[in-house]
């Protein structure tokens, strides 16, 4: 999670520096959600690509496994409706209120043991429907299915995907990953003596990995028409970091 209010502040020096003027709460609160949207779009094409790449080589696993660190936040699992429907939404776990779904990932089958509690999602693999007959219609092949699920997509209007194990296809017990998008930040304030002050209770904190605040800053000036360079945005963060421990001992 990153303060909003410290991107706010380090955006305000920034565009003050760069003489572009004062930016308003409602213009922070418009350019602030259109960054967070292009970071936070930004870890897809990013994933894809690195697994595009040899993922056996250590840098491009510590890639991977970093982008998808930065999406756990926005990552949980949801039943797949029947086996084969994806589901369109989920509820918030603290309001309650449902949240539509952005997008998918990793299929899973839940299979169940012999012993009560054994019973463990295996993540199923994404194959052709060539393939999916080999498998099914040889024993050996099929065998391996209990920990080794498959899935197709699906050609019917009424399913998005068919997942099989050893047992044939299942219409239970599936479920995927299911991604949604970042709330939405916004800089809350009061009006006092005419000025906006910050007001915490007021204001809703970016969601984004917190080592994404600089990207966040520069993207703000960017969409605001402002060009800075990385050695000024460090210079300003340490500058506001120190008047903050300064306010804090006094």
């Amino acid at each position: 999670m990153i303060s909003i209010d410290t991107v706010y502040q380090r955006v305000l020096a920034l565009a003050n520096k760069e003489q572009r003027g004062y930016i308003t709460p409602l213009e922070f609160n418009l350019l602030a959600n259109q960054a967070q949207q292009l970071v936070f779009e930004q870890y897809f094409y990013d994933l894809d690509e690195a697994k595009k790449l040899d993922t056996d080589t250590t840098s491009i696993s510590d890639m991977v496994e970093l982008i998808e660190s930065k999406l756990a936040t926005f990552t949980s699992l949801a039943q797949v409706n029947g086996g084969t429907l994806y589901p369109t939404e989920i509820n918030d776990v603290v309001t309650g209120n449902p949240i539509p779904v952005y997008r998918t990932g990793r299929i899973f089958a839940l299979v169940g043991g012999n012993i009560v509690g054994s019973a463990f999602n295996y993540e199923a693999k994404l194959v052709d429907v060539n393939e999916s007959r080999n498998y099914l219609d040889s024993r050996f092949h099929r065998a391996g299915l209990r920990k080794n699920p498959i899935y197709v997509r699906s050609n019917s209007a009424g399913g998005d995907i068919e997942v099989y194990n050893h047992n044939g296809v299942l219409d239970q017990d599936v479920t995927c990953e299911v991604i949604v998008r970042p709330v939405k930040a916004e800089w809350g304030y009061d009006v006092i003596n005419e000025k906006a002050l910050y007001n915490a209770s007021r204001s809703t904190q970016f969601e984004l990995h917190e080592s994404e605040e600089t990207e966040l800053v520069q993207k703000i000036l960017v969409l605001a028409g402002i060009t800075i360079n990385k050695p000024d945005l460090a210079q300003t963060a340490v500058q506001l970091e120190t008047l903050k421990i300064q306010q804090e001992k006094q």
